[in-house]
């Protein structure tokens, strides 16, 4: 029997429910960043704080609405990155990809970091970095297992964060209104302590600077829709639920923050919540929030690197990235490509706790405007994508276009031109743009390396889905005739193509090595070969199928190469024995095959062989 090992081209498990998908939509916009950063823009912008969150999510709203629009036209894993190529070109496809994964990267770090800072609320005897790579490693293990086990933690994770803000809307509303014990209707505390602008209406728009991040992670649904049995119906209940998620969420739970406490008590460091479960005269309050905040730290972090790696798997498909992060095992998971995105996680770890100050502060510093650029060229991309999209494709469709999208596309703008302004956030932005500027040289250079899909071969679909035309298939074993025939079968377009056969002139693959002298092993090795290749094309053309074969060099992929060369290959088959038995898996064939050419690699396992 024959097992395919992978898909023709390398394939994700489509392993999250309609459940998963919702509940990671409900919980990527609740954030760290609400539950602590809260503060620090009630600090800024007084009892008008919740109008700079009501700002900054109708500017989420409009992205996700393009997003959603996009997206469900054409679903993708690098959905955004995507877009961009086909709207802008390579270099923005490119842009969008690495700014994205760099982005998220740090964040793993942050929040590894932020996580084990919470724990030494518990145990402050541990050492804090002992903490963070003990997340990192649990994290790592998460995404690593399956897909399903990523969707699963996040739905749970994300379940606690939505009960928890859930159930500080309830309580929060019947505090405010009267209906708590001791309590009366008062929202004195938007009036009081200087007014409701005691810093003028410019802190409503220069808070936006720092709501905007803490909103990000609504967009990774679009992302992990990929992953879904239905692409186009899991994305367009993702986006057209943000609206209720970023106005109950944020605006409505900071309103009844700034109704139970003073602005005054707003501090960066401090989960507002805290005070106003106190206020209320909810027991434990602390050890609660701090809870919850873990949680969502661990499902920042979960999502993260979820995200990181799939961006990363889709630029390998494109030719952006070493082609081995393209590689998934048998479940489905891009293993490469999340243990590369963990490596800059784990480092961002080690440099927390040797360099906080320094290597750190810069690493945060350096990503912290990427993700408006990201927004930014998502914007633009909705705009020309628009245009060229029939109207029957276009199930979810941007409001009032083009008005809406213009001006989300300015408001984008503006917050970079008032993080130029600020001096707290001028630094954010000048290395924001060192690291763009790093991103378009590594493009030219990818380029001028023969690398990256450029828009026409994407318009024309030369991409790893394209019907094969010419295969190869390299064997050290021959199949029967059903096994073989089934397994190329698989193939888009087989039925057209044609294949060539290579047989690698090997003593050990043909076993003539045990059975034969020094003199007589070559010859007798050479005369096995070739009774496989002809056994193998007699079957193959009783099947129909045009097919040609030749005797490779003794060394695998010295005869894939030469076949490949000649042949002009657009899909390349590798059939070897079992991991436990197979030479070629134990000296990396099939992977080094895969990092090597830019055409699916299938790799197919024979369990049963035809005896030579």
């Amino acid at each position: 029997m024959t097992q395919a090992t992978d898909s023709p081209a390398p394939a994700l498990q489509k392993g999250l429910k309609q459940r998963h998908l919702t509940m990671i939509a409900i919980g990527g916009v609740i954030g760290a960043g609400l539950f602590v950063g809260s503060g620090a823009v009630m600090k800024d912008a007084g009892p008008a704080a919740f109008l700079s969150y009501a700002i900054t999510g109708l500017l989420i709203i409009l992205i996700m609405r393009m997003l959603g629009e996009m997206a469900t036209a054409n679903p993708s894993t690098g959905s955004f990155a995507d877009y961009a190529r086909r709207a802008l070109g390579g270099w923005a496809g490119f842009s969008v990809g690495w700014l994205y994964w760099y982005f998220w990267v740090i964040v793993v770090g942050f929040e590894a970091v932020a996580g084990a800072g919470i724990l030494r609320y518990w145990f402050s005897g541990v050492p804090l970095w002992i903490f963070a790579l003990v997340l990192m490693a649990l994290m790592t293990a998460t995404n690593l297992f399956s897909v399903s086990s990523y969707g699963e933690f996040e739905y749970w994770f994300a379940g606690i964060k939505v009960f928890a803000i859930i159930a500080f809307l309830i309580l929060g509303t019947l505090f405010v209104i009267g209906l708590w014990p001791n309590q009366s209707f008062d929202v004195s505390n938007l009036t009081d302590h200087g007014g409701f602008l005691p810093n003028g209406a410019g802190a409503i728009f220069s808070s936006i600077v720092v709501v905007v991040f803490s909103m990000v992670g609504a967009e990774i649904a679009t992302v992990a829709a990929a992953e879904s049995h239905d692409p186009a119906k899991a994305i367009a209940k993702a986006t057209q639920s943000v609206i209720v998620r970023v106005g109950t969420f944020y605006v409505g739970s900071v309103f009844l923050l700034l109704c139970i406490v003073p602005w005054t008590q707003g501090k960066p460091d401090k989960s507002p919540y805290v005070d106003a479960f106190k206020e209320m005269g909810i027991p434990y309050a602390d050890d609660i929030m701090n809870a919850v905040v873990l949680t969502a730290v661990l499902s920042c972090l979960n999502s993260g690197l979820y995200t990181a790696s799939r961006m990363l798997f889709v630029l390998a498909a494109r030719r952006e990235a070493p082609m081995r992060l393209i590689t998934v095992n048998g479940r489905g998971v891009p293993v490469w490509a999340i243990l590369a995105s963990t490596v800059v996680g784990f480092l961002s770890v080690v440099a927390a706790y040797v360099s906080p100050d320094t290597v750190f502060d810069f690493l945060l510093n350096s990503s912290g405007a990427v993700i408006l650029f990201v927004y930014f060229l998502i914007a633009v991309s909705q705009f020309v994508l628009r245009r060229r999209t029939p109207e029957e494709d276009l199930t979810v469709k941007m409001w009032f276009f083009p008005v809406l999208t213009i001006l989300a596309a300015a408001g984008i703008v503006g917050v970079l031109v008032q993080m130029a302004f600020k001096s707290d956030t001028r630094s954010q932005l000048l290395l924001s743009l060192l690291s763009w500027a790093v991103v378009l040289v590594l493009y030219a250079v990818t380029r001028w390396r023969g690398g990256s899909v450029s828009v026409e071969e994407m318009e024309a679909g030369a991409d790893d889905h394209r019907p094969a035309k010419k295969v190869i298939v390299l064997a050290n074993r021959t199949m029967a005739e059903d096994e073989l025939h089934d397994a190329l079968e698989r193939i888009d377009g087989s039925g057209d193509a044609s294949y060539l056969v290579v047989v690698p002139v090997n003593p050990v693959d043909t076993g003539t090595a045990d059975r034969e002298g020094a003199a007589f092993v070559w010859q007798a090795t050479t005369e096995a070969a070739q009774q496989r290749l002809d056994e193998t094309l007699s079957d193959l053309r009783g099947r129909g199928l045009t097919v040609e074969g030749e005797l490779g060099d003794y060394r695998p992929l010295v005869a894939l190469d030469s076949a490949f060369k000649e042949f002009e290959a657009d899909h390349v088959v590798i059939a070897t024995q079992p991991e436990d038995r197979s030479s070629w898996l134990r000296h990396g064939i099939v992977a080094d095959a895969r990092e090597r050419y830019d055409v699916p690699v299938q790799h197919v396992v024979v369990h049963a062989s035809v005896p030579s």
